[in-house]
């Protein structure tokens, strides 16, 4: 539990700064997700947020159980960290915790919840008006899915680069804008899916 403590208040810092940028960016962009790392002796901690449309291919609020069923699939592929983040193998590092969730917007969380009473009562006539609403792109249906990660490693300074299989699993995503906090300062990068290896020499 101390680890999870610790990796938590490592990415508190992140994460603020990384707001920041966010805000001046505006609103999220299909294809890219955000990916914070702080990295503090041998802990490790990740915090991962990517637009419904990267993981499951919409960001409408799940209107079927063909929706809901993606959903929950996705969740469960998002804790599969060392699947999505190969670290170097000679660093030892092992996952202690992993945990992922869907967020609507801030008026997309009310909204789904009214969107789903209402689809109960009009049926097919809410999935068009849905449709339809989020056609809009307003901005107000528009989901996305974050997770939290915390590592432990024997050999942190073994860590050469790390490896993304997040392109593999999610074949939507096109791109992470990774920020780094360590020992040596803040760095940031961007890392594609035609180049989905992170070089860290020099970095942590």
């Amino acid at each position: 539990m101390r680890i999870v403590a610790a990796a938590a208040l490592l990415l508190a810092g992140t994460t603020m700064a990384f707001a920041e940028k966010q805000r001046d960016l505006g609103a999220h962009e299909h294809g890219v997700g955000q990916l914070n790392i702080a990295i503090e002796g041998s802990e490790i901690a990740m915090e991962l947020t990517a637009p419904g449309a990267d993981i499951v291919g919409f960001e409408h609020p799940a209107a079927t159980e063909k929706d809901r069923a993606r959903i929950g699939a996705a969740i469960e592929a998002l804790k599969k960290a060392q699947d999505l983040f190969r670290l170097t193998d000679s660093a030892q590092c092992n996952v202690i915790s992993a945990e992922a969730e869907l967020l609507a917007a801030d008026e997309g969380s009310h909204e789904e919840h009214d969107h789903a009473d209402h689809h109960e009562k009009h049926g097919h006539h809410d999935d068009h008006h849905g449709a339809d609403r989020d056609d809009e792109h307003d901005g107000r249906a528009h989901t996305e899915f974050r997770a939290e990660y915390a590592f432990s490693c024997a050999a942190p300074a073994q860590i050469r680069e790390i490896e993304f299989g997040y392109f593999d699993t999610f074949p939507n995503a096109q791109e992470l804008e990774v920020q780094l906090i360590s020992d040596l300062g803040s760095r940031g990068f961007e890392v594609m899916r035609d180049a989905p290896v992170l070089d860290l020499e020099g970095a942590i």
